[in-house]
């Protein structure tokens, strides 16, 4: 079993940061892309940044140049740096990984719970 666990949302006013974080755990044989989704409220989930496990970075057009994705391969955790936040920021942030379990098996895609974004304006 794969898990990613969310981490770092909460309420800001707009202008300001937070860091959201999402640790990969379990059966791990290789994790290929991982990145970061929101779906704000009667919108569809839409993708926000990835990055791949060579380090290749690609980001929404509504994003760029504010947040920043990286990721800790040792600890199969992915980071979204978010600044200038801006009220339609506001959004459940879904983490998601590429993961392939084991070395007789295909490549998975698994998905975090989600953590709630709110900006304030």
């Amino acid at each position: 079993q794969v898990q990613l666990v969310e981490s770092g949302g909460g309420l800001v006013q707009a202008g300001g940061s937070l860091r959201l974080a999402c640790a990969a755990s379990g059966s791990i044989f290789s994790i290929n892309d991982m990145g970061w989704y929101r779906q704000a409220t009667g919108k569809q989930r839409e993708l926000v940044a990835r990055i791949t496990s060579g380090g290749s970075t690609n980001y929404a057009d509504s994003v760029k140049g504010r947040f920043t994705i990286s990721r800790d391969e040792a600890k199969n955790t992915v980071y979204l740096q978010m600044n200038s936040l801006k009220p339609e920021d506001t959004a459940i942030y879904y983490c998601y990984a590429r993961v392939r379990p084991s070395i007789v098996t295909g490549w998975r895609d698994y998905w975090g719970r989600g953590t709630q974004v709110t900006v304030s304006s």
